[in-house]
């Protein structure tokens, strides 16, 4: 039975898409229909709205915060399963027909309960590759990267395979990405 609570209260948490609810209250309409077509913080900001695509980041991270959070207080041993659940349902939200954002606000909010240290690793590389690269899909790619080199050589296998998890995972939510910038 708890298995089935984690997986409700983990997939409702993941797939509020904030993106789309906040650029619709702020009048920029329907975000998928903008940019990458993307729900997620990075196409919320090509609406040219910093503090919408802030707020979008921060409610994105805190579904995965508040969904771990929960998870550990009361179902301990599921907090992986968790992670999983929230993070695939930012990723494929029903009410959207299974298309939402890349997960990466998702997989730091997560990220930050489970481990502080692998979400600070995430995000010092991320930010790193920001600065170099300046596109938010390198650097997200490149800071998978890292902590999951980082937890491949410092963690034990279990956290290894949840990091590797979101690592193959963003690199299909990244396909596009992937796709475009190999074509130059």
């Amino acid at each position: 039975m708890d298995i089935v609570i984690v997986t409700l209260y983990s997939y409702i948490l993941g797939s509020i898409p904030f993106g789309l609810i906040l650029t619709r209250l702020a009048g920029f309409g329907d975000v998928r229909k903008i940019g990458s077509g993307n729900i997620g913080a990075t196409n919320v900001l090509r609406t040219g709205n910093k503090f919408i695509a802030a707020l979008t980041l921060l409610l994105d991270g805190l579904k995965g915060t508040l969904s771990i959070f929960i998870t550990i207080q009361y179902f301990n041993e599921l907090t992986y399963y968790s992670a999983v659940i929230v993070f695939l349902a930012h990723v494929f939200p029903v009410w959207l027909k299974f298309k939402g954002g890349k997960g990466v606000a998702t997989f730091i909010g997560s990220l930050l309960v489970i481990n502080f240290y692998l979400s600070a690793v995430f995000i010092t590389a991320w930010l790193i590759m920001l600065a170099i690269f300046r596109i938010s899909a390198v650097s997200a790619l490149l800071g998978y990267l890292v902590v999951t080199v980082t937890t491949f050589i410092f963690f034990d296998q279990k956290i290894f395979l949840l990091i590797f998890f979101y690592f193959i995972t963003s690199i299909f939510t990244h396909r596009q990405n992937i796709t475009s910038l190999i074509k130059g």
